[in-house]
């Protein structure tokens, strides 16, 4: 067993915010005196089951706090996923259907034990006990918190300002959250700040049920690869999990230097006192590459063999530091007729747009078997042609 004051450390690494760290330490001492886990909670909304490393923020932290001996509950909201969280919204959300929650729901318990031990995690459905409440129980669940409450919650005082139209179920939805906290008696919720108003209810309904108050732990929002927008496959910026090893590694290394220390408190299990040598090798001057290495090793490891890892870090070597033609380039086949070189490389994904590839070739980024070439209109066309994009990015033509 760590000593309280080690895991306190380790649980409050890359936390954004903490209500609050008192009632937390006083938990931890309580279950070790008493030789209990504590329940950790985490709300899952099964409407967008496709996860990238950014989703995995939260679920890390749960994995450090079930290596540290507590019972982790990963909670899927079949119930109020037919709702649909109004966070951030600014119109009412299309409700999903039965079929459409469980099938994501299914998605999600398949790629959450990616990351959690599936013999240490327990995994509820709240309509367990939201589909059970009578309506004179909902009505008593709905007199604990006030309208003027609700509009505090700042995506509905937007609307309400805006008198853009606000349906009285959505109201239920934090309320609902909050009830799940009081049917698990939960002792620590995680969650994003995005979530701070439902998580905080928790907190209100344990109380109006006599329970003790959960410990609210939010952890902040990753930026993507682009260094300035939330993480997402919508704008490319991401790195999946389920992505090859070597796709995951040559990613990793695009994290914009001045993210390197984030994305070790965020995505990794590596000690704080460890991130702390880290950070102190960076102040020395060391040079971020290097340290961006290890990331990248850090972070592939968690989802493949040390064999995967071995190999991605290689290809990535002899690729991008070597300039080398990698084993697995993409090959196809094309007509020495009426050969269109730009837009076999469009069709193929390999640039957005044939004017892209066209800026490209004129500063000098576009290389045909291994000569840069400024104009691939001119290109003579042989039996192969391996053209080179950028760094990263090849192709290999092969005439018929």
């Amino acid at each position: 067993m760590k000593t309280i004051d080690e895991q306190l450390k380790i649980i409050l690494k890359g936390v954004d915010s903490i209500i609050d760290e008192k009632d937390l330490k006083e938990k931890l001492e309580k279950a070790e005196k008493e030789g209990k886990q504590l329940t950790v909670k985490l709300g899952l909304d099964p409407s967008a089951p496709d996860i990238h490393l950014g989703h995995t923020v939260v679920l890390r932290k749960m994995k450090q706090l079930q290596d540290l001996g507590h019972k982790v509950v990963i909670l899927i909201g079949d119930f109020t996923g037919k709702i649909g969280d109004p966070t951030g919204k600014s119109v009412t959300r299309k409700a999903l259907t039965t079929e459409q929650v469980l099938e994501n729901a299914q998605t999600y318990k398949e790629q959450i034990f990616k990351v959690l031990d599936p013999e240490k995690t327990e995994v509820r459905f709240n309509s367990e006990w939201l589909g059970e409440l009578k309506f004179d129980e909902v009505v008593k669940l709905a007199a604990t918190i006030t309208v003027a409450r609700m509009l505090e919650r700042e995506d509905f005082k937007k609307r309400y300002e805006n008198q853009q139209p606000i349906s009285v179920h959505e109201f239920f939805y934090p309320l609902m959250q909050g009830y799940d906290s009081v049917a698990l008696n939960a002792d620590i919720e995680l969650g994003g700040t995005d979530q701070r108003f439902n998580l905080l209810m928790g907190r209100s309904l344990q109380r109006e049920f006599e329970q003790e108050s959960q410990v609210v732990i939010m952890m902040p929002l990753l930026e993507g690869l682009d260094g300035v927008n939330k993480m997402s496959k919508s704008l490319g910026n991401y790195i999946g999990i389920d992505e090859p090893a070597a796709v995951m590694y040559q990613k990793a290394m695009e994290i914009p230097d001045e993210l390197i220390i984030k994305y070790y408190n965020l995505v990794t299990d590596v000690h704080p006192d460890e991130v702390a040598k880290v950070v102190e090798r960076l102040e020395n001057g060391e040079n971020p590459r290097n340290i961006k290495m290890e990331l990248a090793r850090e972070i592939v490891r968690l989802y493949n063999s040390e064999e995967d890892v071995v190999a991605a870090e290689e290809r990535f070597k002899s690729v991008f530091q070597k300039g080398q033609i990698p084993e697995d380039i993409l090959t196809v086949e094309v007509s020495k007729e009426g050969l269109d070189v730009v837009g076999v490389l469009v069709e193929n994904k390999i640039v957005q747009s044939k004017s892209e590839v066209r800026r490209l070739a004129t500063q000098g980024g576009v290389k045909v078997n291994g000569e840069k070439v400024t104009n691939l209109a001119e290109v003579n066309a042989k039996d192969e042609l391996v053209i080179q994009v950028g760094k990263k990015k090849f192709i290999k033509i092969v005439l018929v």
